[in-house]
């Protein structure tokens, strides 16, 4: 069973009386476990097509089945329910909140989105730290971390509440390239470890090497997709 599914997936932003299509027709099946790339230059998109799959933008037409749920035909209510419960988001700019420490930036979604208790989120917290190498780094807050440290805490926090998959919006854009390197394996590791399918979107060509399936994408429409062996 695929993890995300796409039939016929189109997305048309109007103003006024100018229409824009940003996604067209797109037929795509992703498998679970799977680290995938949307691949393509500024505005193929990409971004798009990832908000789309994240529940953050409707469809407007085919259809969306993301963790076996069709999620083309959720309110803004449920969508915002099946995000917090089933996907984890890494952003290129790290989106941390700067007044809280590594530890709290992680346990935050367990807290205002989960509601786990204390000792199941202190638990689960303790172990990203460890799995992301920053257990040193956790009562810091993030202005006193270079950046590739800031999106190891990104991850960890995307993979806070066990999400079913990870979306990453060019997750490296702000790296240097050794360090860029050093989060794409990251996030492999995380996804042998915990199993999480990771679909991220880049334009640089030596992090698309890293991905494991690519998914090509010029002018809204999917012109190929790529399985390379693990």
């Amino acid at each position: 069973m695929s993890v995300v599914r796409a039939e016929a997936l189109s997305k048309v932003y109007t103003t006024g009386s100018v229409s824009v299509s940003a996604v067209k027709e797109v037929n795509l099946s992703i498998e679970p476990g799977s680290f995938a790339a949307f691949v393509g230059p500024s505005g193929s998109g990409k971004t798009t097509l990832l908000n789309m799959i994240g529940t953050l933008d409707p469809p407007t037409s085919g259809q969306l089945w993301v963790a076996e749920t069709d999620v083309s035909t959720l309110t803004r209510r449920g969508a915002a329910g099946f995000r917090g419960q089933t996907i984890g988001f890494i952003f290129q700019d790290f989106n941390l909140i700067p007044v809280l420490t590594v530890r709290e930036n992680i346990e935050f979604p367990l807290q205002m989105v989960q509601d786990w208790p204390a000792g199941r989120r202190s638990e689960r917290v303790t172990a990203l730290l460890d799995a992301v190498g920053m257990k040193d780094q956790a009562d810091k807050r993030p202005d006193a971390i270079s950046g590739g440290q800031k999106q190891r805490v990104a991850v960890a926090r995307a993979l806070a509440a066990n999400p079913k998959l990870v979306l990453a919006d060019e997750p490296t854009a702000n790296l240097d390239s050794e360090t860029a390197h050093r989060i794409i394996g990251l996030m492999k590791q995380m996804r042998d470890e915990f199993g999480t399918t990771f679909i991220f979107s880049t334009h640089d060509p030596k992090v698309m090497a890293e991905a494991e399936v690519t998914f090509l994408l010029e002018d809204g429409r999917l012109n190929r997709t790529t399985n390379h062996s693990r």
